[in-house]
């Protein structure tokens, strides 16, 4: 199993003891309070969590445009993305030195964190400029990510933190949402030492699950995490909820017993591409896997991104010792009619388009909301039959 970046073991900033929990839920109530983005309560999950290991808390100004420009802070430390707490008015907040922070996700807003307050600086359009478009490779607010990133202020609160709650995350996916470390721990408790990783956004149809049984056999791992997003999407996606129920049961029906474990995590995603998929290998690391797929478009939107960047940024743009997970660099999957099975589509010589069984988004919702089930050669049927419920439900 890898080792946690930077430390021989993780750091997780919620705090476990229940007595000093406690305490410092008490605490919480007497502190000046501001509600955060949801960005910012997200950024609190992972680190409460351990899966940013071995970040204290939120970057200030300069550690972020160091990992904005160059990945890493102004230490030397690696780290892909700009770690924040942006707010729009720090007029409850200032002077303080402990400050409560409360989740937007939860009703009633209770304190997800308690941070300390090394800095607050104002962010210039400039520098906001530079991080969007290091990050993000665009300025365009059409974009999601950018949209987001630049809708949260300009005051940037940096200082370490002390996680006291999971936010929605813990109550909502109970048998799904785990911390970097009870995955680590979950993975030692099955013998497992390597260990691949999939990313998805989306439920799994038949390419996503022979892509899957494709790495580990080449890769001859142990075992497979297949790690899910639980956090906020852009409008139009298909609910986690409904993507932990479709992906469950495809690894109940075509997965060998004690071969794959089905998870997820708490964040919101960013849509940056290449440099989200960096951030994603960054905290696979982290929970213990040794390997990490990435493919066509990896966490892009729209056309922002060539169809291989999250693949080639790991070649040009990553420092060789900055990661020890291998990247598992797959083309487009699909079924081929030639073949017989499913196939990366660069493998799969004297093929025309007309030879693979393709279907776009658009096309897949349109046949869901109707209450046709795709071809057999795209989505197995009890998928198919979990996504029709929930389009016709709409």
């Amino acid at each position: 199993m890898t080792k946690p970046i930077g430390s021989d073991q993780l750091t997780p900033l919620y705090i476990y003891d229940d007595g000093e929990r406690k305490r410092l839920v008490e605490a919480a109530a007497q502190l000046p309070s501001v509600e955060i983005s949801s960005a910012a309560a997200a950024n609190a999950v992972m680190l409460g969590g351990g899966y940013f290991t071995p970040l204290q808390g939120y970057m200030n100004l300069a550690d972020a445009l160091g990992c904005a420009d160059n990945m890493h802070m102004s230490d030397g430390r690696f780290f892909p993305v700009p770690i924040l707490n942006l707010v729009e008015s720090i007029a409850d907040i200032e002077g303080a030195e402990r400050i409560a922070l409360r989740d937007p996700n939860v009703d009633g807003n209770p304190v997800i964190a308690i941070q300390q307050v090394d800095s607050i600086e104002t962010v210039s359009d400039e520098q906001m400029a530079l991080m969007t478009e290091k990050v993000y490779r665009t300025l365009d607010p059409e974009h999601p990510g950018v949209a987001a990133f630049n809708g949260h202020g300009r005051y940037a609160i940096g200082g370490p933190i002390q996680v006291l709650n999971f936010s929605y995350f813990e109550t909502e996916f109970p048998d799904t949402f785990r911390t970097a470390v009870q995955i680590r721990d979950e993975i030692e408790r099955r013998g497992w030492q390597r260990v691949v990783a999939f990313q998805t956004r989306n439920p799994m149809h038949l390419a996503h699950e022979e892509l899957c049984h494709m790495a580990m056999d080449r890769l001859n791992c142990d075992g497979l995490v297949i790690h899910m997003l639980l956090g906020k999407l852009k409008p139009g996606d298909i609910p986690a909820d409904v993507r932990d129920g479709a992906i469950r049961t495809m690894v109940k029906l075509y997965f060998p017993e004690n071969s794959a474990i089905v998870t997820g995590y708490g964040f919101d995603m960013l849509y940056a591409g290449p440099r989200e998929a960096v951030l994603h290998a960054y905290f696979r690391q982290n929970m213990g896997a040794s390997h990490f797929i990435i493919g066509r478009d990896h966490a892009g939107v729209g056309d922002y991104y060539g169809a291989f960047d999250a693949q080639t940024i790991f070649d040009t743009e990553v420092p060789e010792d900055a990661l020890e997970i291998e990247i598992f660099r797959a083309d487009h999957t699909a079924w081929s009619n030639k073949l017989n099975r499913v196939v990366m589509m660069n493998e799969a010589p004297n093929h025309t388009k007309d030879d693979f069984v393709l279907l776009s988004g658009t096309r897949v919702r349109e046949m869901l909301s109707q209450g046709i089930a795709p071809p057999k050669e795209f989505s197995r049927p009890e998928v198919a039959e979990i996504l029709i419920n929930y389009y016709q439900s709409l």
